[in-house]
């Protein structure tokens, strides 16, 4: 196992800033390695084998940081995250076979999260017909949305790995990239020693009659909303703009959470985390309009979050994302900085000054009092040695540093992290969601931190999916992470036991039918803090608002390792947005 970097040191660079000339490369699994480096990628994790062994290193010695995993499918979760909170693309490197596999959960994730990613994979020569390792890699890969890609030969060695990198950051795609072991190992040829380059991706403008028709829906609309989601990420300036000239309400999806921190009128998130009032405004609307966002069944509540005559419109740079998810008025193929910049220049002239519409003062008001979770007044469920799981998530937002960059696993905790921990900006939230797997949170918290290295990270994961990711709590002891990982500890599978229970079902909140055999869904309960402090981490037991002081010490110490929080919470019946998300199912 190779030792990890915590390094963040890039390609050397001559004084030009062009990544200076490398020693040829020996071998094509060399020249693959120095390729990507010099193209920019940003950090690698990974499993090492005898079949990435050699590429990985040559990742190493051009300067690119390597981060050891204990699972290949931390890995993969690790780089997916490290390349959203970062911006740049990362690599995760696997052995042949069962390298591959054990990822592909991480991997199925970033592709169905348009992640831009490599995943730089060993795989069987041709002939090895009859190799323990062998699989069909390239089936593997396209089984869960990744494009597969392969190193074919030496001579084509340099434009394989730019055809990669190329569809990986400018299409947003994560990129399996096999390369054979007998190709590897073949001598590389000398003219191939200075890679080449990739140009950047030109932004998709709009089409002008798509932006005079927006232009118009909005001059025409009297409540409008705007949700932006991933794809709009690097338009908050233009939104906003667009949004205070139309007189617009602003949103995201879960995946933007904190992209309009700071801004007078942010709902915050549209959907099933949305606070009362966040719901009743965007129900309020006669416009809503999505900004890189899917307008799927978490962002509008399976459509409910959409009133009968409400115009919808979506702005996506791919054509066959719109109305995908919902029907849609007007569908708008551009970039959304782009597009809200050229729709408010004709907005200006239809109307020169900007309209109040649904920026009310009554509005502002209500938005600074109620539009958050931890500003609505709930009943404390504590008691029975167990601590409320709302009153717990408030106090520790004001416990943590406020700058912070907050990773969710997925399970029926998830709405308290996600919505009772505020977050600088949409580089503070990481949410691997999209294949909707328990167990990643940990290493997206891993990976986050290392794109983040100025933030505390903080995880939130119930104890079913920490458990099943654990392995990669000694990764961030020995990166001395001051990682916080609150674990909302309810002894099993909490969206199981709530959506099998007859309450749950019934939808009163109540507690499940005792005739109801919820045994394979619920455990004893477990020592999680003792297990942490057996890993290196610290370890704290939260029953009640007074066990919250160890974490007050905790942070107050300047840690170099992490905090593991046992938290045995109680049962709230069900998470408000899961029933809704299984009557959706």
């Amino acid at each position: 196992m190779l030792v990890a970097s915590q390094g963040s040191a890039a390609a050397p660079e001559d004084a030009s800033g062009v990544p200076s000339r490398q020693p040829a490369a020996a071998t094509v699994a060399q020249l693959v390695g120095r390729t990507l480096a010099a193209l920019g990628v940003g950090h690698v994790f990974g499993v090492v084998g005898s079949g990435n062994f050699e590429v990985a290193n040559a990742l190493r010695q051009a300067g690119v940081p390597f981060t050891a995993a204990r699972h290949e499918g931390g890995a993969a979760t690790m780089a997916d995250a490290y390349s959203r909170m970062s911006g740049r693309v990362g690599v995760v490197t696997t052995h042949q076979g069962c390298g591959l596999s054990n990822a592909i959960t991480g991997i199925g994730e970033a592709a169905k999260s348009r992640t831009p990613l490599i995943v730089l994979t060993a795989d069987t020569q041709a002939s090895a017909v009859r190799s323990n390792f062998k699989i069909d890699q390239d089936a593997l890969a396209r089984s869960v949305g990744a494009v597969s890609e392969r190193i074919h030969s030496p001579a084509t060695a340099v434009a394989d790995t730019l055809r990669a990198f190329r569809t990986a950051r400018n299409e947003r795609r994560t990129v399996v990239l096999n390369l054979p072991l007998d190709v590897q190992a073949a001598p590389a040829p000398a003219a191939a020693a200075q890679p080449a380059t990739v140009a950047e991706a030109q932004p998709v403008r709009a089409a002008a009659a798509s932006v005079r028709r927006l232009a118009h829906l909005i001059h025409a609309a009297e409540r409008p909303v705007f949700v932006a989601g991933r794809g709009a990420r690097a338009a908050r300036e233009e939104l906003l703009g667009l949004a205070a000239h139309a007189g617009a309400l602003v949103a995201t999806s879960a995946v933007a959470n904190g992209l309009f921190q700071g801004e007078e009128f942010n709902l915050g998130i549209s959907g099933g985390f949305s606070s009362p009032l966040s719901a009743e405004l965007i129900q309020g609307a006669d416009l809503i309009v999505g900004w890189g966002c899917a307008l799927n069944m978490w962002t509008m509540r399976h459509g409910h979050l959409i009133s009968d005559g409400t115009a919808v419109v979506q702005v996506d740079v791919e054509d066959a994302a719109l109305g995908a998810n919902r029907p849609v008025d007007l569908g708008v193929v551009g970039d959304a900085a782009l597009t809200a910049a050229d729709v408010l220049a004709e907005l200006r002239t239809l109307q020169p000054e900007p309209a109040e519409r649904y920026r009310t003062a009554p509005n502002a008001a209500a938005i600074a009092a109620r539009s958050r979770w931890n500003d609505v007044e709930t009943p404390d469920l504590s008691g029975q040695a167990r601590i409320d799981p709302r009153v717990l998530s408030r106090e520790l937002d004001s416990i943590l540093p406020a700058d912070r960059i907050v990773s969710i696993d997925s399970g029926n905790f998830m709405g308290y992290p996600s919505t009772y921990l505020a977050v600088p900006d949409e580089f503070g939230f990481c949410f691997t969601q999209a294949f909707q797997s328990i167990g990643l949170g940990l290493a997206t918290a891993i990976g986050a931190a290392l794109a983040r290295p100025d933030r505390m990270p903080v995880l939130g994961a119930g104890d079913g999916g920490f458990l099943m990711g654990i392995s990669e709590l000694e990764t961030a002891v020995r990166l001395e992470l001051p990682l916080v990982c609150i674990i909302y500890n309810d002894a099993g599978y909490g969206a199981e036991v709530h959506h099998f229970g007859a309450g749950a079902a019934a939808g009163d909140g109540s507690d499940a039918d005792p005739a109801v055999d919820l045994g394979t869904v619920t455990f004893p309960d477990t020592d999680i803090a003792a297990i942490a402090r057996g890993f290196g981490a610290d370890g704290a037991t939260v029953r009640s608002v007074a066990d919250l002081e160890q974490v007050r010490d905790w942070v107050r110490s300047g840690p170099a390792r992490p905090l593991v929080i046992d938290a045995k919470i109680a049962s709230d019946g069900g998470a408000w947005w899961l029933a809704e998300a299984f009557k959706g199912h």
